[in-house]
């Protein structure tokens, strides 16, 4: 097991902490290990009659919108309860509001660098709204697919965010 000797954060903001640990692996050989902090997020599936709804967003790191499930954090409070932020989340990016949520299951996004995970839950009953986006969430476009055309956008490279592809992979094992 790799032991931490000492840590240090190296840039903090409002959404993410990066700290840099010192650790030394079983052998006796020093290394450091650089780990990004994130909160948990939920990622919503709305399903309905055979469709998914998914949202199009704009990704700045890799300047490229794609197509994913809704999902979202609240880092205002890390600690809420995962199947509200579901909820909010699904309401508040696609204006759908679940008359069913049922949680899936829990995976990380990227355990090699981050403590970040994700609640992968199932929306289901719902009815349509208004959006309600946020202001990093300008232009969020809303689209209902069947599953044959979500298979064939996540071959064509059209969805590429892994929590969404996880998370229906996920989905798939629970049927």
């Amino acid at each position: 097991m790799i032991k931490k000797l000492s840590s240090r954060t190296v840039y903090e903001n409002k959404w993410m902490k990066v700290r840099e640990d010192d650790v030394a692996f079983p052998d006796g050989t020093r290394s450091i290990y650089g780990v990004v902090e994130k909160p948990h997020f939920a990622l919503i599936i709305p399903y309905k009659k055979g469709h998914f709804y998914l949202v199009r967003q704009y990704r700045y790191p890799v300047r490229a919108a794609f197509w994913e499930f809704p999902q979202g954090s609240y880092e205002e409070q890390p600690g809420v309860d995962p199947r509200e932020l579901a909820r909010k989340e699904l309401k508040e990016e696609t204006g759908l509001a679940a008359g069913e949520i049922i949680k899936l299951g829990f995976l990380y996004e990227a355990c090699g660098f981050s403590n970040q995970g994700f609640y992968v839950f199932l929306a289901r009953d719902f009815t349509q709204g208004d959006q309600e986006l946020e202001h990093s969430e300008q232009g969020m476009e809303v689209g209902r697919f069947s599953q044959k055309e979500f298979e064939a956008m996540v071959q064509r490279g059209e969805v590429t965010d892994a929590p969404t592809v996880a998370a229906y992979g996920l989905l798939k094992m629970t049927e």
